[in-house]
């Protein structure tokens, strides 16, 4: 009996060492789930943070603040960190969704992240409780100057028929929806039923000239020379204009989106510390600057920034613009579960509608 435990022990020991129950041994000091956006991140920097950690990261991604929401909602997934946008994090706020930051633990993110962008993120996390942010840049238009002759200075374009079939728009509500409000003057937080229409109207008028509805995609497609115009994150216009040195990026006169994405904790965190550790560890100087010039959004670690050698990049108005000389700038916040039914109902309206 004995002999039969001995061998049936061994046998135990060996499954488990080729199934790898033994993985503690390479990561003592346990696991970090993180959720973030497709692309956002440079792995290097996350196996960096495991190996001198031994902290294990657990990374899945999500592509719109709206898939990702109702899975921290419903807390099935217990991830540990989390990076919304402005708006999101306000609604999660409200919701009761997160959990406070322990300061103390965030030493990097105190000393790194310029002082303006914690006083922007008051707008939607007050006291600055929840919140570190990561990337940052406006929303504007992406254009090909061999295809466009004239100055692109305005919304307006994006209504031009002469470039029909060019034109890329973001298949995201708020997105979509702050081009039309904009172009017609409102404030892009708005709720009012009126202005809401009209500009679901003025976007159903510009369907027909649209090539698609896109997120990710309008990269690859204005790089390709698939299309003349595109609302683009400014990011993302940095790495097109690497690769295809005839796009241009402008933001419109009329104003646009300022955004903030940050790391937040979910109330569910099973792992708050280390969630804290990785945090920070990304706020270091020489890993946000891994991470900006492997996503190319715009940084706001000061330290991160400091490091940039390229002067152009260092210096570029599309990654750091001064905000001072644009008019009618904002910020996304959360307008509730009745504007965001209503938001949702004109969208399906314009995503429907078919001319004939």
């Amino acid at each position: 009996m004995k002999k039969l435990l001995s061998l049936g022990l061994c046998l135990v020991m060996t499954i488990c060492l080729f199934s790898g129950c033994g993985s503690s041994n390479k990561y003592p000091n346990g696991k970090v789930y993180v959720y973030n956006w497709g692309e956002y991140i440079d792995e290097e920097t996350i196996k960096l943070f495991e190996k001198e950690t031994g902290i294990e990261v657990i990374y899945d991604e999500f592509d719109t603040n709206e898939t990702m929401y109702p899975k921290i909602e419903a807390g099935a997934s217990n991830y540990d960190v989390v990076c919304p946008s402005d708006y999101m994090i306000q609604k999660m706020v409200d919701n009761d969704l997160l959990a406070e930051l322990n300061w103390d633990n965030l030493p990097n993110a105190r000393a790194n992240i310029g002082a303006e962008y914690y006083e922007q993120s008051l707008a939607f996390d007050p006291g600055n409780r929840y919140s570190v942010p990561y990337c940052w840049g406006t929303v504007g238009i992406l254009y090909n100057t061999t295809m466009v002759d004239e100055p692109v200075t305005s919304w307006s374009i994006l209504w031009d028929e002469k470039y029909k079939d060019n034109i890329l728009m973001q298949d995201s509500v708020r997105d979509l929806f702050m081009v039309g409000l904009k172009r017609l003057g409102y404030s892009m937080n708005s709720t009012n039923e009126a202005e809401l229409q009209e500009a679901k109207d003025l976007l159903i008028s510009q369907k027909p000239l649209v090539q698609a509805y896109v997120i990710d995609q309008v990269r690859d497609k204005m790089i390709g020379d698939e299309a003349a115009l595109g609302v683009i994150y400014s990011g993302e216009a940095i790495y097109t204009q690497r690769e295809n040195p005839n796009l241009a990026y402008v933001i419109p006169e009329e104003g646009t989106n300022v955004w903030i994405d940050s790391w937040v904790i979910p109330k569910t965190a099973e792992n708050k510390e280390n969630a804290e550790k990785f945090i920070d560890f990304m706020c270091r100087g020489d890993i946000a600057l891994m991470n900006f010039e492997f996503i190319t959004y715009s940084t706001p670690n000061t330290a991160a920034r400091a490091l940039i050698e390229d002067d152009d990049i260092r210096n570029s108005e599309i990654a750091f613009p001064d905000l001072s000389q644009y008019d009618n700038l904002e910020t996304f916040s959360y307008l509730g579960e009745e504007a965001d039914t209503l938001y949702n109902d004109l969208w399906k309206e314009i995503k429907s509608y078919t001319s004939y």
